[in-house]
């Protein structure tokens, strides 16, 4: 599988990344770039400094200047991009993926790149056609800048709040902001390690917050947090020890936000619950729809002046910031708890739909089953998105083929689970080739 994903580029250290390909990928977003400035920051994980040392010399090479911020959180990054002026900027992270995976986060001006952008780099490496000049580096701490500009935002409280750093970039930033704030911190895995001894860089998968989940309860606090590994997405666990939901807690983003800034767009992933939408029209908002991904998600919050978007992976964009920041994004529920009670009272309004987990099938010819289930339905049912969504009077689902794995996944919405259970049967008596991938 290439490197060269529809969002960033990613893959195995050693095997699909080493340094004399982050240096050619220096060189071809150097060339793409043309003599412009450009951040570079990274995560702790054990390949970052030598891979973000090659693309350095790469991107120099080219003739661009490199301003060089160490090792800080996603959210840091993109902060220094606007902070210093730059033109873009580079993150060496693997983020959420698993410690022997790397990979790059790029920004080209004020949006992430494109597809097409990454495409261009990859072509510009085949073709070996890069520019050639003489940049400069120089290295700059902007953490304590960062700080500060997140801490206007908000007036503080007194929670208490379980900080789960997961070993990664938001191990001290995020207590010490939070403190500053006047909240009663309870660290957990808040060690930097770029092997991930404590739990996977993954919040998002449920076993993954056992011990936040019993800390929560044990220490009686009002809520609690888990990042990932680069500290751009946020899993909220409430005072009971229960997970939140990336959708509910994207409901109650949107109560708050919208109640302050009514008629708003808000941009929502296309795997996320119907609840989100309800909770966008009945609170006056413009629900906007988009394909899964960081990059598309950013972009359209971008373009559409979004108050706020969020992604079913744990996701959230502010207005105010002008992207996502799992710090912020966890400020902004404290001030939600501070103000309105605590996360199980304000879920408990919220009319959940059965809703079943991604179901991730090994199957080759993704597209012709795509084309088959598109047929199938009248047009009026159907969404090209992302794969294909059939809008049923109760439900919906969702099929869509990977951009990096010979897979298609599959997630599915209904009323109750006897609805869920009719529509999956309906969607996989179309796929034979389910059947016969069990069976293997």
């Amino acid at each position: 599988m290439s490197i060269f994903k529809a969002c960033d580029i990613r893959g195995k250290y050693k095997i699909e990344l080493d340094e004399g390909i982050s240096l050619n990928i220096g060189k071809a977003i150097g060339t793409l770039m043309n003599q412009k400035t450009i951040v570079v920051g990274g995560d702790y994980r054990q390949s970052t400094g030598t891979l973000k040392s090659a693309l350095i010399d790469g991107i120099v090479w080219t003739g661009c200047n490199v301003i060089d911020i160490g090792i800080v959180p996603t959210p840091v990054f993109y902060f220094a991009i606007g902070f210093l002026s730059a033109d873009g900027g580079v993150q060496i992270t693997g983020s959420h993926n698993p410690p022997d995976d790397n990979g790059m986060k790029i920004v080209t001006g004020k949006i992430p790149v494109s597809p097409q952008d990454i495409q261009e780099i990859k072509q510009i490496i085949d073709k070996g056609l890069f520019l050639q000049g003489k940049g400069s580096i120089s290295c700059v701490d902007v953490v304590d800048d960062y700080k500060k500009y997140i801490k206007k935002f908000f007036k503080g409280g007194n929670l208490k709040i379980v900080v789960d750093a997961g070993n990664g970039c938001f191990w001290q930033i995020a207590p010490q902001v939070l403190r500053e704030l006047g909240y009663n911190v309870v660290e957990l895995f808040c060690k930097p390690d770029g092997s991930f001894p404590d739990r996977s860089p993954n919040p998002a998968v449920y076993e993954n917050l056992k011990k936040l989940r019993e800390t929560v309860v044990l220490s009686k606090a009002d809520f609690g947090v888990a990042y990932d590994g680069d500290g751009d997405r946020a899993i909220f666990v409430d005072e009971k020890g229960n997970v939140v939901s990336s959708d509910v807690a994207i409901v109650l983003y949107v109560r708050y936000i919208l109640k302050k800034n009514p008629s708003a767009p808000v941009v929502y992933d296309i795997k996320c619950s119907q609840i989100v939408k309800d909770a966008i029209e009945s609170e006056g908002g413009i629900p906007i729809m988009e394909k899964s991904g960081h990059a598309f998600i950013k972009t359209t919050f971008l373009k559409k002046n979004a108050i706020f978007a969020g992604e079913a992976s744990g996701h959230y964009f502010f207005r105010e910031i002008c992207g996502d920041d799992g710090l912020f994004a966890t400020l902004k529920m404290a001030e939600i708890v501070q103000n309105i009670g605590a996360i199980s009272y304000q879920t408990q309004g919220i009319s959940m739909y059965a809703t079943s987990p991604d179901i991730r099938m090994s199957i080759k010819n993704g597209d012709e089953i795509l084309e088959r289930i598109r047929k199938h339905y009248p047009p009026r049912m159907i969404t090209l998105l992302d794969g294909v969504r059939i809008e049923f009077d109760d439900g919906w689902a969702l099929i869509r083929k990977s951009v990096t794995e010979p897979l298609i996944t599959m997630r599915f919405e209904a009323k109750d689970k006897n609805r869920l259970e009719e529509i999956k049967n309906e969607i996989f008596s179309l796929i034979p080739e389910i059947g016969k991938e069990n069976e293997k």
